[in-house]
């Protein structure tokens, strides 16, 4: 029997603890009578609800407190969505599994007119995104965006109470949540593409704890972890955040590696897109190639004509 408490780190959302809690159930499948502690930890994006997230902090606004506490040894292990997790963290922090990934999608509520095409002109859509922002614009210059901030419930409850002609979440979280009956249109690749590690978990911990990496080992699924590590090393090497208009794909296909990307500015008006593929040893090499074609194409000067997250 393993006695040593295993204590994981996450914030205090539905969403957030489902997810705490299907990490505890994995490593007690792989590690029979290890014991697990779940620790909820308050970040700043929860402490402030309404504030757009960029005039809040930028990035790491849901995960610098959890790192900070894993890094002082108040926590063992961090759970992220990893969309959430900024590319450039501490050095003392390894990002030691990527459970298999949910479904990458965006999704849309919209209990009248039910489809992102179905929307008359001039209905009001709810996002706290960037990116999703960017694309909706893109593909329907005609609507109103609006931001919204608050958990999974509060954000889709804008939608069904009419508040809001529509909203768009992650597919994921809804589905983990089993609240996917109320999507009424689907935005999947390649028509809108996701954001960085979208629908899939990061489990961090510390770069020198061998024990815990070791248990963390059995939960990572390759194919999602190479996956992330292309779409998030593209990112990093544009501008290193992610509250930038950038959306990314990679997957398995054809025995190699693929990856999408866009690259938007703020209103939609602009996008450039790049795709390239390669071997499934080098995903990070495949993020930098489609980087560097987006770079080509003007990526940055759309991005500086983003608003900036404070630093």
């Amino acid at each position: 029997m393993i006695t040593t408490p295993l204590r994981i780190g996450t914030r205090g959302s539905r969403l957030a603890r489902w997810q705490a809690e299907w990490v505890t159930n994995a490593l007690r499948a792989h590690h029979p009578g290890l014991s697990v502690e779940i620790i909820e930890i308050r970040t700043l994006g929860d402490r402030d609800r309404n504030s757009p997230l960029a005039a809040i902090g930028g990035t790491g606004v849901f995960t610098k407190e959890i790192q900070r506490a894993v890094l002082d040894g108040s926590v063992d292990v961090a759970v992220h969505s990893l969309k959430d997790l900024p590319t450039l963290g501490p050095a003392e922090l390894t990002l030691a599994a990527v459970p298999p990934r949910e479904e990458v999608a965006d999704a849309l509520i919209a209990p009248a007119h039910r489809t992102l095409e179905g929307l008359p002109a001039g209905a009001r859509v709810g996002t706290g995104s960037l990116r999703r922002r960017a694309q909706l614009l893109h593909l329907r210059p005609d609507l109103e965006v609006v931001t919204i901030r608050g958990n999974v419930e509060t954000r889709l409850r804008q939608a069904l109470d009419g508040a809001l002609d529509a909203v768009v979440l992650a597919w994921a979280g809804l589905h983990r949540l089993g609240l996917h009956g109320h999507v009424t249109d689907r935005l999947a690749p390649p028509r809108f593409l996701p954001a960085v590690g979208q629908g899939a978990l990061g489990i961090e911990c510390r770069a020198d704890d061998e024990r815990t990496r070791s248990r963390l080992a059995g939960l990572d699924h390759p194919p999602s972890h190479r996956a992330v590590v292309a779409e998030r090393a593209a990112l990093a090497e544009l501008e290193g955040g992610c509250l930038i208009p950038m959306a990314a794909w990679a997957r398995d296909a054809d025995g190699g590696l693929a990856l999408d990307a866009s690259v938007l500015d703020a209103d939609g008006r602009r996008a450039v897109h790049a795709a390239d593929a390669g071997p499934i040893d080098d995903p990070r090499g495949l993020g930098l190639r489609v980087a560097s074609l987006l770079r080509a194409q003007g990526a940055e000067e759309l991005l500086r004509g983003t608003p900036r997250p404070p630093s």
